[in-house]
């Protein structure tokens, strides 16, 4: 259940009928989904939140957008964030991810997972190896 409510008419707000132009023109799509409608109820919040997932999730980088998408999706997975799991699994299939690679995809999780807790029960120090050196 939703701990506020979205506005009734939110594009009724210029600053964010703004934020929701932005995204309509950077996924070529007229869908608004939930977690922009919701964060609407604080255009500022809306503003800088958008900003900030536009920079890393829109914009080319050294990571195509399938791996940023599942990426994304295992620190939802990790962080128990059911909408962005959902909203970044079907991201990453929308961009190409197949089901043998959610399926692989997911044995990685689940084995991070795993080790990752394993690891912080035992408190293994790091091999000096993996550690970054000042050059």
């Amino acid at each position: 259940m939703a701990t506020i409510t979205p506005p009734a008419d939110p594009e009724s707000d210029p600053r964010v009928s703004a934020v929701f132009a932005d995204i309509r023109a950077t996924r070529g799509s007229d869908f608004i989904n939930n977690v922009w409608r919701y964060l609407a109820f604080d255009p500022a919040l809306l503003e800088a939140t958008w900003a900030e997932v536009k920079a890393v999730m829109a914009t080319p980088s050294a990571l195509d957008p399938k791996m940023k998408e599942m990426i994304y999706a295992a620190v939802s997975i990790a962080n128990a964030c059911d909408y962005c799991t959902h909203s970044h699994l079907a991201a990453a299939r929308a961009k190409g991810m197949t089901p043998a690679e959610q399926a692989d995809f997911f044995r990685v999780v689940a084995s991070a997972g795993k080790t990752n807790h394993l690891l912080n029960a035992l408190r293994v120090p790091v091999d000096a190896a993996f550690l970054m050196e000042d050059k």
